[in-house]
Order: C-alpha cells, then structure tokens, then sequence
C-alpha cells in the first residue's frame, strides 16, 4: 500500500466492513513503540446509525421540488 503526496492511504474494503467503517467515521493513529494503529473511535456514529434506522421509512411521496415549495413557503 503507498501513501500519496497528500499523506493519504486507502483502508482495505474488507477492513472497513469489518470495522464497520463507513464515510465521516471518525478514526484515530495510536503510536506505540514502532508500530501505529488505526483505531475506530468509540461513539463516533451514533448519530449516523441513529439516522440510518430511518432511512427508507418515509410514507410521504413528493418530488424534490414539491418539498422545496413547502419549505420556502411557496404556494
């Protein structure tokens, strides 16, 4: 695995499913003694799951602009 200019590295799919890594997961660099590791912050996502249970459950069907028009108060 290379770093890139940036000091960028790209975490193995199968470790991210592992870890349960997913965008905006938070994660820390621990050092000891010559080695780092990668770490997952622990409470992290609880906001991200807690939206995630929600997805998808919406009985309403409106358009993008429909909502729009009732949110900016247009009629």
């Amino acid at each position: 695995m290379k770093v890139t200019t940036k000091g960028q590295v790209t975490i193995p799919q199968i470790i991210r499913e592992k870890l349960g890594i997913t965008p905006a997961t938070e994660v820390d660099f621990i050092e000891e003694h010559d080695r780092v590791y990668l770490v997952k912050k622990k409470g992290a996502d609880i906001t991200n799951r807690r939206f995630r249970n929600l997805r998808g459950i919406s009985k309403i069907k409106m358009t993008t602009d429909e909502i729009m028009a009732l949110t900016r108060g247009v009629k």
